[in-house]
Formats: structure tokens, sequence, C-alpha cells
């Protein structure tokens, strides 16, 4: 059971400072991590990142992460490294267009009543009556679809959560998207919706102090993570005939991969058609969007089979070991 929560009605206190960062190493500052809920955990902790399933930072908070697999900080080919790198141009541009000063702060930021609330905070702004924080992101290619419409939702969640620790009123989320096109929004505190992410945060650390795995969603993530967890099987056979609750799963599960296959039927159907229409046209305008059917490029490639089979030394010299995955079979 989850232990309930009091709201103080009582002057909002400051946030503690946990930790200084100024020395800190990359490893040191994520073990810090560890110790609570920060505010870029916050969407995941309550099940909302498109990114990070539950079960996922269930498994880094407890320890587990080295059992997934990890980006390279210093790896520039991921949205991670370009992120970190252009904060600092980010933050200058906001400056820039906003004529607000902003400065670092060094440290790891702690809520004064629930501890396991963390807080690491791109930019304080200054002098400012308006707003106090700053917010750095970069978005690509794919992650630009998450700005259509605004602030995504994920990033909501991590600036309301920065807003509960610091008991600030508001925060700017500085964005360049794609590279080349910069935007700013801001985000008014929403003490409703603080306090339902606190409960919400609080009962997925009791997952984390009780050492209890959250419970799958359907995502890539949680996929991931049960391969993790299990990669491998011991053998044994369970006999659930009578676990109404397991056979309800199957039964569900059964139907709807029936539905799903008719889907897929209709849906080649559907393509089939259209394609058949579009004959040697490269593609048709609709009244809701746009199809193509254009021809790829001609290339080569190279016939491994028979590679092996004429040069199985030179292949052996480059091979190398590749753990096998637990496959999910189903017999009805």
């Amino acid at each position: 059971m989850v232990t309930p929560l009091v709201v103080s009605n009582s002057k909002p206190r400051p946030a503690l400072k946990l930790v200084k960062t100024n020395d800190l190493s990359r490893e040191d500052w994520l073990e810090v991590r560890k110790t609570g809920i920060g505010s870029s955990d916050a969407a995941a902790a309550v099940g909302l990142n498109p990114y990070q399933s539950q079960l996922e930072l269930w498994m880094v908070k407890t320890g587990r992460e080295a059992a997934l697999p990890r980006i390279d900080p210093n790896d520039d080919s991921t949205p991670m490294f370009w992120g970190s790198l252009l904060e600092t141009f980010v933050a200058a541009h906001y400056t820039k267009k906003s004529g607000n000063r902003v400065r670092k702060i060094n440290a790891v930021l702690q809520h004064p009543e629930h501890s396991w609330m963390l807080a690491n905070i791109d930019r304080e702004v200054m002098g400012s009556l308006e707003v106090q924080i700053l917010e750095c992101k970069t978005a690509g290619m794919n992650g630009a679809k998450l700005w259509r419409d605004g602030v995504p939702e994920y990033v909501q969640l991590q600036v309301q959560h920065q807003l509960g620790v610091t008991s600030k009123a508001a925060a700017d989320v500085a964005v360049l998207v794609c590279g080349n096109e910069y935007r700013c929004y801001r985000i008014e505190r929403n003490d409703a919706l603080i306090t339902k992410l606190i409960e919400r945060e609080a009962q997925f650390w009791e997952y984390v102090t009780k050492d209890i795995p959250p419970p799958v969603d359907g995502s890539e993530s949680s996929a991931l993570c049960l391969q993790a967890l299990y990669p491998s099987d011991n053998g044994n056979v369970l006999d659930c005939s009578e676990d109404t609750a397991m056979n309800k799963l199957f039964s569900d599960y059964c139907d709807y991969r029936q539905q799903r296959e008719v889907a897929e039927k209709q849906e080649t159907l559907f393509k089939q058609q259209l394609q058949e229409r579009l004959g040697f046209a490269s593609g048709a305008l609709l009244s809701g969007g746009n199809i193509s059917w254009k021809k790829c490029k001609d290339s080569t490639e190279t016939d491994f089979k028979k590679l092996a089979a004429e040069n199985p030394e030179l292949v052996s010299k480059y091979e190398i070991p590749k753990p096998g995955s637990r496959r999910f079979l189903v017999q009805v």
C-alpha cells in the first residue's frame, strides 16, 4: 500500500542541494541519480515516456542496468551526444532572444519533503519575475514529430517535476528543431498536476524500494527489459491448465492475434488495390494525403552463402559470437 502524501499549505520551502556536480564524474553522477527520481525520469516513472518504460527505469534504479544496452555519451550518432553538445548554444540563443540572463546550477537538487524527488536544472533564469528555469532541448528529424503540437507531454512532466522540486513558478523550454529552427515555450506551474505527479512517482518509488518490478506496458522498452531480466529458460514447463488468470490472458492474446492477422490481410489487399490503380505512375495526390510507388536504385549485395562455401577460412576470420535469444511461440 502506498503511504498517503501530506500536502502542506504552508509557504513552499526551497530545494535542497543534495550534491555539488562541479567535479563529479559522470559515473558518480549516475550513481547519485539512482537514489531518487530525477526530472528526466518523471515521465517514465508514471508510464508516459515514449522512449523508456517503467520497467526499464526500475532496472536502472535497482542497479540492473548492466543487462541493458548502454548508450555511449561520446557516440556522435546519438541524440544524447548532440543534445549535450548543443545545450550551451541553445541557452546562449535563449538569452539573445529573450534578454533573460541564465546561469548553471552545479548541483543535484532535492525536494525538501520528498527525499526521493531529485532534479537537475539546465539553467536558472536570473532576475526575472515571470520565469525562473530554462530547460534546453534539441530535436532531430524523428524527435521533431513529437514537437509538432508544442511541448511533448513527457517534457511537460519533466518541467512540472522541476517546478515541484524547486517551488518555482514557471519555466521556459527552448528547443532547437532539426538544427535550424529555434522555438521557445512557457510552462506555468500547475499545482494540481504536481500533486498528482508526486503521488504517481511515490507509487513507482515503492517498486524500487521493495524491489518489485512494475508491470510491462507493451512497449519495445518493456520487451528489451524482459529479454534482459530473463535471458534464458530453465527447461521447466509450467502447468497452468487450472490458472484462470493465465488462461484468460492466453485466450485474449490468441483473439487479438487473430484480429491482427485479419487486419493485416485487409491492409495488404487495400495496398495492392492502390498499387493497381497507380500502374506506372510514380504516385498520387489524395484528399487525405499522398502515396508514392517508386523504384529504388539498383544495388549490389554480397552472396555470403557462396563466399562461405568457397572461402570458409576467410569467413571464419571475421566471425563473432552472437548470443541466442528466447523465442516466444504459440501452439493452439
